[in-house]
Parts: C-alpha cells; structure tokens; sequence
C-alpha cells in the first residue's frame, strides 16, 4: 500500500545529493533554474540542505520581460542563494527570425526553443562556475513526457526525478519553504497556458493513478497511457548501434 514518509524521503535525497557530489565532484557547484515554482524551489532547497547554500547558485532566465520573476528572485533571497539573470528573449528572437528565414519554423519546434537555450545557459554558467546541472523535472511531468528534451528535461543529476507533484509539495512544506512558492499556478513558460490547460487533466488524477492505481475517468486514463507511452524516449539515451558488442 502506498505510504510517503516526508521526512524519510528528504533525508534519503538530501543524502543522494551529497554521494552525487562526492563521485562527481567534490568542490563543485549545483546549478539550476528557479522559476520560483514548486519545482526549482524544492530542488534549491534539498541542495542548499545538502551543500551548503555557497554552493547552490540560482539562474533566473525571463524571456524579455518576466511578470513572475519576484518569484525567483524571492526564492535566491529565502535560501540566500548566489544568483544570476541572463535576459534569454533577445537570443530566442534572434534564432526563431534565422529560422524563420530560412524554413517553415513548426509550431512545436518554436515552442522547444525557449527551454533548449536556457539549458545551454545552464551549461554555461556551470562550465564556467565549476557546476553541475541540476535537472529539475518531477516524475508526474516526466511520466507523461511534460519536458523538452535536451530542454529541461536535460541536466547532470535529478535530485526530484522521482517524486510526483504532490510529493515535492509535502517536501516543500517540510523544508519549510513560502507557501506562495510551493502553490504557484504551473504554466508552461512557453504558450501562456498553465500545465494542466496543457496536459488536459490534473495533477491530482495523475498522481493518484501512477502512485495509487486510482484510475480516473476513461478518456483521461487512455490520454495518460498514451502520452506516457508516446514519450518513455525522452527517459531514454539515444540508441546506438553497437558495432562490437
């Protein structure tokens, strides 16, 4: 029967990053977005529980102007972690006008954008901060294929990889973290809708199905089966063909 001891849970991921850390690089940095959702917040707060709030450095990435941004920035403030912003709205802009010119851009291909050039910021600011990339995806997201790959759905290590949404929220509340940040309104950061618009069913059903076996209505149950299915290659490495075996 299924059972979720906050406490336990945290202790045990707070003790995984730390043995991350110590095969993958000692003196090394946690890098992650925040975009001062339950998300980033959750895994900022579990690394600076972890590391040390030195060693945990925030990017904030708005795309031109962000209307949420306080959120981030109340979330670098509430850890009193290292933060950075780098404006990615000029970047994306410029390279959807490049491709533009030069192909029919796809609506899809457009959309992934965004996330792949704040990963390749992510990047950057590790490579040049002695980091490593922390993914922030949660499995509810990740079950159903909610991530671009190479996008946010890349990264070094996934500290909350394997806890649905309504798990990080209990972590949050343990960790002590602002209930405005744990209970903001996920949007996609991409077409303005929010998440579950875009999914076209609730967290809660969909938690309580791939956590429970509580089945939600049919039509909703074939959608979450089919996207699940649909998307397990983006929890996958490329294939390779193996020469030598």
């Amino acid at each position: 029967m299924y059972s979720f001891d906050v406490k336990d849970a945290t202790e045990k991921c707070v003790n995984w990053i730390r043995d991350f850390f110590k095969e993958n690089g000692p003196d090394c940095n946690a890098v992650l977005g925040v975009s001062g959702g339950k998300d980033s917040s959750v895994a900022a707060a579990l690394l600076v529980r972890a590391l040390g709030k030195e060693r945990v450095i925030g990017v904030m990435m708005p795309e031109g102007i962000q209307p949420d941004i306080d959120y981030s920035k109340e979330l670098c403030s509430f850890l009193d972690i290292p933060n950075i912003t780098i404006n990615v709205g000029s970047t994306i802009a410029k390279l959807k006008e490049e491709l533009s010119e030069n192909m029919d851009l796809s609506r899809q291909a457009a959309v992934n954008i965004p996330p792949r050039v704040r990963m390749a910021v992510l990047y950057a600011v590790a490579a040049s901060n002695n980091g490593r990339v922390c993914n922030t995806c949660n499995y509810s997201e990740d079950y159903v294929g909610y991530a671009t790959r190479y996008g946010d759905g890349a990264g070094d290590f996934g500290p909350i990889s394997g806890f649905t949404v309504d798990e990080i929220k209990k972590i949050g509340y343990y960790l002590g973290l602002p209930e405005k940040l744990i209970e903001k309104v996920p949007s996609d950061g991409l077409c303005g809708k929010t998440d579950e618009d875009n999914l076209g069913f609730t967290y809660k059903e969909l938690d309580l199905y791939i956590r429970e076996g509580i089945e939600p209505p049919k039509e909703t149950k074939e959608r979450i089966d089919r996207l699940h299915k649909l998307n397990l290659f983006k929890l996958s490495y490329m294939p390779i063909f193996k020469y030598f075996e």
